[in-house]
C-alpha cells in the first residue's frame, strides 16, 4: 500500500466554473482517486477555491459587493456542482481560511529566511481609471518573442514562454481595453535562478522514471531555459498580508498562495479528522507519491513556481537553508496536465457566451453522460472538441445501447425466469471465455488508470462490453425456453451477472452514480461508488469582524466502503427485479435545441 496525494487544481472563484475546467482538473483526479482507494492505497484527495487576487475585485466591483460576499457565493455554488458531478475529495475547502493563512506565511518566512525571497524594484501595472493593480493574466498584447496576438503578460501560449507584463507590444486591460501605466514599486522576487539547478536535476529525475506524458516534461525543461526571478507579491489589498509588510497595501500574490493549498488543505483535513499531524503521511514521508491535475495551462505553476517554492523552504537551492517547523516537503511525482477543451470548434470563453457551465449542464443531463464524455473524448493528450452531436452520439450508442442495454437485458432475463442470481451447471468453453477475459480486464484497466491513460482504459472496459453483447447474441439465453434448456439458461444468466458485476466494478471509477444503479439492480445495496457530501463547518482560526463564527460548506466523503478492485464473486439466491433503465437516450432535438442556445449567447 502507497500513500497517494491527489492534488487538484484550484477553481478560481470568480464565477462558475465550465466543463472545459472540470474537463482538465475534476473528472481525470476523481477517476485517478477512486482507482486508487479501490486499488488498496492510502489516498488524500485535495483542493479548494482560490479567492484572492484582482479578477475577484473587479467582479465584486462590478456587481457592486464585497470581495468577500462574492467569493463567499461563487465558493457555494462552485462546491455544490462539483458534488454533483461525484468528484470524491476528502476535503474541498478554501484560501480565504485562518488555517491557509497561517500555512502560507509560514512558508513565506521561511523561503524568505533561507535567501530564495529578494526584495527588488519592478514596474508594475496600473489601471489609469482604478489606481489598481492589473494582474499580468489581466494584460494581453502581441509577444515579443514570436509575435503572437494575444499573448498574456504571464505567459504566451503560442510559444509557451513565460512572460512579464513589460515585455508585451502594445499591451491592453482585459477588463476595460485601456492602456495599463507602468509605475516602479518593491515587491518580494522568489529567486528562480538560485533554485534552477535543483529544479533542472528534479525534472531530470522525472524524465528519467518516463511516468510523465511528454507534453508536460518538455514544458518543463524548455521553460528553464530562460529562467528568472518572479515576483511573489502584488499592490493590491484584497489577499494574505506579507510578514514584515503587514502595514503596506501590498499581498502575496496567488503565485505563492494557491498553491501552497494543497498542503493547508492538507492540514486542514488532519485538523478536522482529530489528528492534526496525519497530514505528515503525505508530505514528510518520502515514499508518498503525489499527483497534480490540471489543465495546460497551469503546468507552470506545479512543475516550476510550486517546486520551486518547496525547494526553497526545503533548503535545497544554492543558497542552502533548512526547513522549518513543516518539515522537509515531498516535491510532485507527476504533474498531470490536460490540454484544452474547446466548445463547438471555439475557445471557451465567458465573456463571449462560448460556455457551458458545469451547473447548466448538470441541470439537463445525467452527470455520468458528461463524465463519460470527458473520459472517452476529454484532452488527455491532445485538445479536444465538445459538440452537442458527438455527445448525444457517445450518450446514445455506447452508454445506452451499448452498456446500459446489458445491464437491463441480463437483469430483465434473470428477473422473467428465476428471480435471482441462479446456480449453474456445468461451465462450456464459451462461459470461460468470457469470464477470464472480463476477469483479466481488472489488471489491464487498473494499470492504464493507474498510468493516467484514461481514454484507453475505458475503451478496454467498452470492448469487453462489446464482447459480453457478443456473448448474449451467440448463447441466445432469450430462447432458452423449453424445461430442458433450464440448467443451461442458469448458467448463462449467472455468468452474465457476474459480468456485469466486473464490468460495473470497472466503471465505477468513471461513472460512479450510474455504478450505484447497477450495483442495486444486481442486489446490491448501491454504495460500491461511495459519493462526497456538502457539510457546513466553522473557520478552525478565525471569526468574522463582529466576532461570529465565520462559516462555510466544505466537501468531504467517507469512501471506505468501495470494494477491492478485483472480481468478487456474485451471491447465488440474491433477489434480481425487473431493471429501470440507467441511463437516459437523448432526442437528436438536443442537438439543435442547444446549438439554437449556444448561438443567442
Amino acid at each position: 500500500m502507497s500513500r497517494i496525494l491527489s492534488a487538484v487544481a484550484w477553481p478560481y472563484a470568480n464565477g462558475p466554473r465550465h466543463i472545459g475546467h472540470v474537463a482538465g482538473f475534476g473528472v481525470p483526479s476523481d477517476v485517478f482517486s477512486r482507482y486508487m482507494r479501490m486499488a488498496g492505497h492510502d489516498v488524500l484527495m485535495v483542493s479548494g477555491t482560490d479567492e484572492h487576487g484582482t479578477p475577484i475585485l473587479v467582479a465584486a466591483d462590478q456587481e457592486g459587493i464585497t470581495a468577500r460576499e462574492l467569493a463567499d457565493r461563487n465558493n457555494r455554488m462552485i462546491v455544490e456542482d462539483l458534488v454533483q458531478l461525484g468528484l470524491s475529495y476528502d476535503l474541498f475547502t478554501r484560501t480565504t481560511t485562518g488555517n491557509h493563512y497561517d500555512v502560507v506565511r509560514t512558508m513565506f518566512e521561511t523561503v524568505r529566511d533561507n535567501g530564495y525571497m529578494v526584495v527588488q524594484t519592478t514596474r508594475s501595472a496600473i489601471s489609469p481609471s482604478t489606481g489598481r493593480t492589473l494582474p499580468d493574466r489581466y494584460i494581453e498584447g502581441t509577444c515579443p518573442l514570436c509575435g503572437a496576438e494575444g499573448a498574456r503578460g504571464d505567459q504566451c501560449d503560442a510559444c509557451g514562454n513565460q512572460l512579464d507584463p513589460t515585455d508585451l507590444i502594445n499591451p491592453k486591460s482585459k477588463i476595460n481595453g485601456e492602456t495599463p501605466e507602468f509605475v516602479e514599486t518593491e515587491h518580494y522576487f522568489l529567486d528562480l535562478p538560485a533554485l534552477a539547478d535543483a529544479l533542472g536535476v528534479w525534472l531530470d529525475e522525472r524524465e528519467a522514471r518516463g511516468n510523465w506524458r511528454p507534453n508536460v516534461i518538455k514544458f518543463s525543461q524548455n521553460i528553464l531555459k530562460d529562467i528568472k526571478p518572479r515576483a511573489m507579491t502584488r499592490d493590491i489589498d484584497w489577499g494574505i498580508p506579507i510578514p514584515g509588510w503587514e502595514n503596506q497595501p501590498k499581498r502575496l500574490y496567488v503565485w505563492f498562495d494557491a498553491v501552497v493549498g494543497y498542503l493547508s488543505a492538507s492540514i486542514e483535513w488532519a485538523r478536522r479528522t482529530g489528528d492534526k499531524e496525519a497530514w505528515r503521511q503525505w508530505w514528510n514521508d518520502s515514499s508518498a507519491q503525489s499527483y497534480y491535475f490540471m489543465g495546460k495551462d497551469n503546468i507552470v505553476f506545479h512543475s516550476q513556481i510550486w517546486p520551486a517554492e518547496l525547494l526553497g523552504y526545503n533548503g535545497q537551492g544554492t543558497r542552502g537553508g533548512e526547513p522549518g517547523a513543516l518539515g522537509m516537503l515531498n516535491l510532485p511525482t507527476q504533474v498531470v496536465s490536460s490540454e484544452f477543451l474547446t466548445m463547438e470548434g471555439k475557445k471557451f470563453a465567458s465573456s463571449r457566451g462560448v460556455v457551458i457551465y458545469v451547473r447548466d449542464m448538470l441541470s439537463r443531463y445525467q452527470p455520468d453522460a458528461l463524465r463519460y464524455f470527458i473520459s472517452a473524448a476529454g484532452p488527455e493528450n491532445s485538445d479536444a472538441d465538445f459538440t452537442w452531436e458527438e455527445f448525444v452520439r457517445r450518450t446514445n450508442s455506447e452508454l445506452v445501447a451499448g452498456w446500459g442495454n446489458l445491464v437491463n437485458r441480463v437483469g430483465a432475463m434473470i428477473a422473467k425466469n428465476f428471480g435471482e442470481i441462479p446456480e449453474p451447471t456445468q461451465l462450456e468453453d464459451v462461459d470461460t471465455k468470457l469470464l477470464d477475459d472480463v476477469k483479466a480486464g481488472f489488471a489491464e484497466v487498473g494499470n492504464l488508470i493507474s498510468h493516467h491513460r484514461q481514454k484507453a482504459a475505458l475503451a478496454e472496459i467498452m470492448r469487453l462490453v462489446g464482447e459480453a453483447n457478443k456473448y448474449v447474441a451467440e448463447t441466445q439465453p432469450f430462447k432458452m425456453k423449453d424445461p430442458s434448456l433450464q440448467g443451461r439458461l442458469a448458467t448463462v444468466l449467472h455468468t452474465l451477472a457476474q459480468v456485469v458485476a466486473d464490468l460495473n466494478l470497472m466503471f465505477s471509477p468513471f461513472l460512479p452514480h450510474s455504478a450505484n444503479a447497477v450495483d442495486k439492480i444486481l442486489g446490491g445495496e448501491g454504495t460500491i461508488a461511495p459519493m462526497p457530501q456538502i457539510m457546513e463547518v466553522e473557520d478552525l482560526d478565525i471569526t468574522n469582524d463582529d466576532g461570529s463564527p465565520r462559516a462555510y460548506p466544505i466537501i468531504t466523503g467517507d469512501y471506505s466502503s468501495a470494494p477491492a478492485w478485483g472480481r468478487h464473486e456474485v451471491k447465488v439466491g440474491t433477489p434480481i427485479e425487473k431493471p429501470a433503465g440507467v441511463f437516459t437516450k437523448l432526442d437528436e432535438s438536443v442537438i439543435e435545441e442547444e446549438l439554437a442556445r449556444f448561438d443567442a449567447k
